[in-house]
Formats: structure tokens, C-alpha cells, sequence
């Protein structure tokens, strides 16, 4: 089936080498995700380059929701994009090779550096959160709708055995804190995760095939990506129960997002951890974040994806009630395993759940708007909590972030889900 002279996407099987080229990404981009974002970069950024002042969390948190806001903006652009033939691996190597340079940069970022700092955080997470427009897009390519889960789940798995990987080895350089003369072993981790992703990115450009190939390289990309986006903006009527999904996933997503982002912080200030301490809490959680997304994985696909997100948002809010009481660091450990296996499950899950429903031949289209949702959701979290922070406490900050959770599993409710011998529900 064509539109013109493209090709559209139909069903396809990879080889297990090639599958696990396309998972072993998600274990190289772990190490910018734990390193920059969860635990080295934002404590370093709070402490030194922001010199330990009340406003860090709402400068962090404002960095954050900028990158998040500019990549939404052409996330859905980008999905059409790629699904009218301009090649997925082609731009998530653009975008792959903007979070490695940018990400290495941050070497070179020092105390009160604020604006230089905030700057190379907010283009290394644009070209780490557009690339994945393009990863997530594979997964109907290489698999069937039977095993999205399945596969989905490989992916977080091998995300999280990386976490481990560079948690083990960052650890030494975290061990001794923030004195003045460990500052260079911190920033040099920076660079490790910049070559911790290229590294073991590769063999997915090496390895898996791009099944969508333009025919000419004089088209109109950007014009050919704004129409497809007008387009499927126009059909959205038709496609009700994506848009609840979407919906859904636009304010739960935002409540995770927020939770990872400021757990290190959360630790760090709230619970008096030190930074061995959050190194360790973090290995506790990718850990039990792989066991979430392998076990959960697989049961998504015989009891339902819908029904085990479900119940990964309401272990999402139980952990957040537990967080706001807890006064023991050490009961930390345990809220942060369970944080795991609901990050390994709601992660997982939710990319299957998403490519289950979805049509064939507007998979990568609409996973451009799944990105958009996910991007755009991130926006609004982290500044809320940097607001409430600074004018009440981390504690009030993290409960707040329950409403999202709540709120996107009560419209979660109104997806349909489709049966294995179905076609994805329109309305």
C-alpha cells in the first residue's frame, strides 16, 4: 500500500540481533537520563554552579520545563516528518549527536555559570527527548502488535542494566561529594555519560535498517512536515480514543516526569542523603526498574496493557503519600524500589499501550504527538514544584505532584482497549 510514490508502514519482524540493536539504545541513553538528569548534574548544578541558593530548585526546574516546551513544539513535526519517508535514523542521529556534544560541554560549566549551565542542559535534552520521537517509532517495525510489550519491556530492561552499569562506575567519582577538590572527578562524569551514549549507540546505526526511505533529497521536509501535521491534526476526530489516551498520558506522565527529575534533590535536601547515599538509592531503583519493566512487560501482554498502567499509577500514588511522611532515609530505599517497578512498569507499558491502539499507517505520525504530549506534559510539573518548594517545602512540592497521577488515571479509564484479533479502536 503507498501513498504516492512512499511506502507505508506495514508489519514487520526484526532479527534478535537487530532487536537488541534497537534496545541496546535505550541502554546507551541511560547514562545521559541517571548522570544529567537524575543524579549528577542537578545536585552539581543546585550546590556549585548555583551555589546552594533557595531558587535552585526553580532554576532546575525552569531549565527543564524550557526543553521540554521547545521540543514539543516540533516533536509532531518531526514524527510526520519521518513517516513521509525523510528517514527515522537519520534524524535520531542528528539529534543523538546534539545530546553527546552538548552533554560533554557540561565538563566545562563552573560555579555561577548559571546561564552558560541552564543553556547546554536545555539543548542536550532537546536532542536526547527528539531522538526518541524516532527510536519509540521503530517499535512497530520491528515487531507485532503481540509482543509490543514484550519488546517495549526489553528495551526499559536493558535501559535500566545500563543505569547499573553507570551508577557502578560513576560511583568512585561521587563518592567523596561535592568538596573543592572532587569537583573535577563530578564534572569528569559528565563526560562519561557523553561517551557511555556513543559508545553503545552505534550498533543500532550500524545494524538495524530505516524500512522508510525518501525518494529524492530535494523535497520540502519542513512544508511536507507541517501539512502531514495539519493533516492528522484534521483526522483527530476520527481517532477519539487516541486523543483520551494522550490526554491521559499528558498529565500522569507529567507527575513521573516531575518525581524523577527531583528525587536527587528531594534526597539530598529534604532526607539529609549524601551523595554516595543517592548513588546507591538510585542503583536500588534501576534495579528494581528493570525487574518492573521485564515482569510487567510480559503480563501487560496477557492481562492488558490498560490495566497494568493502571495499577503502576496507583503504586505511583501510593509512593507519593509515603514520601510526604517519611522522615527515615533508610525507609528511602524501600519507597525508592517501589518508585522502580512502577517507573520500569508505567514507562513500558505505556509506549506498548500506545502502539496497540494506534493504526498502522499513521504509527509514526502519531507517535510524533505521543512525544508532543509526553514533552509538552513536562513543561508544567517541574515548574510547579519549583514554585511550591520555594514558597512551602519539598514535602508539599512531591505531594502535589499525586493530583497529576490522579487525575490521568481517572481519564485513563475511558481508553479502549483492543483484543489481540481487533483492529485499533477509533472511537
Amino acid at each position: 500500500m503507498t501513498r504516492g510514490s512512499i511506502p507505508l508502514p506495514s508489519p514487520h519482524t526484526a532479527t534478535r540481533g537487530q532487536i537488541f540493536s534497537w534496545a541496546l539504545f535505550d541502554f546507551a541513553n541511560t547514562a545521559f537520563y541517571v548522570l544529567i538528569l537524575t543524579v549528577g548534574y542537578p545536585l552539581y548544578f543546585k550546590e556549585i554552579v548555583a551555589g546552594g541558593s533557595r531558587q535552585g530548585d526553580l532554576l532546575w526546574g525552569s531549565a527543564f520545563s524550557i526543553s521540554m516546551a521547545l521540543v514539543a513544539l516540533f516533536s509532531p513535526i518531526l514524527g510526520a516528518v519521518a513517516d513521509h519517508g525523510a528517514g527515522k535514523k537519520r534524524f535520531l542521529a542528528i539529534f543523538t549527536a546534539l545530546c553527546i556534544l552538548t552533554t560533554a560541554c557540561l565538563f566545562f560549566v563552573h560555579t555561577g555559570m548559571i546561564i552558560i549551565g541552564m543553556m547546554l542542559l536545555i539543548l542536550a535534552n532537546i536532542g536526547f527527548e527528539a531522538g526518541l520521537v524516532f527510536y519509540d517509532a521503530f517499535l512497530p517495525e520491528i515487531t507485532t502488535e503481540r509482543s509490543y510489550g514484550r519488546v517495549s519491556g526489553y528495551g526499559f530492561a536493558l535501559g535500566y542494566a545500563g543505569s547499573l552499569v553507570t551508577l557502578a562506575v560513576a560511583y568512585p567519582l561521587y563518592v567523596n561529594g561535592f568538596g573543592e577538590g572532587n569537583l573535577f572527578n563530578v564534572r569528569f562524569s559528565f563526560l562519561l555519560a557523553a561517551a557511555f551514549f556513543l559508545i553503545f549507540s552505534l550498533p543500532l546505526f550500524f545494524f538495524l535498517p530505516d524500512k522508510q526511505r525518501t525518494t529524492s533529497l530535494k523535497l520540502d521536509f519542513i512544508k511536507i512536515g507541517f501539512r502531514r501535521l495539519k493533516t492528522t491534526y484534521q483526522q483527530f476526530p476520527r481517532y477519539q480514543n487516541i486523543a483520551r489516551f494522550l490526554l491521559a498520558y499528558f498529565i500522569y506522565i507529567d507527575g513521573v516526569n516531575t518525581i524523577i527529575i527531583f528525587s536527587s534533590i528531594f534526597a539530598r535536601e529534604t532526607l539529609n542523603m549524601g551523595i554516595g547515599e543517592i548513588v546507591l538509592f538510585f542503583a536500588a531503583v534501576q534495579t528494581s526498574a528493570l525487574i518492573g519493566s521485564l515482569i510487567f512487560g510480559i503480563m501487560a501482554d496477557h492481562i492488558g496493557h490498560k490495566r497494568m498502567l493502571s495499577l503502576s499509577l496507583l503504586l505511583w500514588l501510593c509512593i507519593v503519600v509515603l514520601a510526604y511522611f517519611l522522615q527515615d532515609k533508610w525507609l528511602f530505599y524501600i519507597v525508592g524500589m517501589l518508585a522502580g517497578l512502577a517507573l520500569g512498569s508505567s514507562q513500558s507499558t505505556s509506549r506498548s499501550l500506545m502502539s496497540d491502539i494506534t493504526p498502522q499507517e499513521k504509527k509514526t505520525e502519531f507517535f510524533g504527538f505521543y512525544s508532543f504530549f509526553g514533552k509538552a506534559s513536562a513543561i508544567l510539573g517541574p515548574f510547579v514544584f519549583g514554585l511550591v518548594s520555594v514558597f512551602l517545602n519539598q514535602r508539599f512540592a512531591i505531594l502535589s505532584v499525586g493530583l497529576f497521577l490522579l487525575t490521568g488515571l481517572i481519564l485513563l479509564q475511558r481508553v479502549k482497549e483492543r483484543t489481540p484479533e481487533s483492529s485499533p479502536p477509533i472511537v
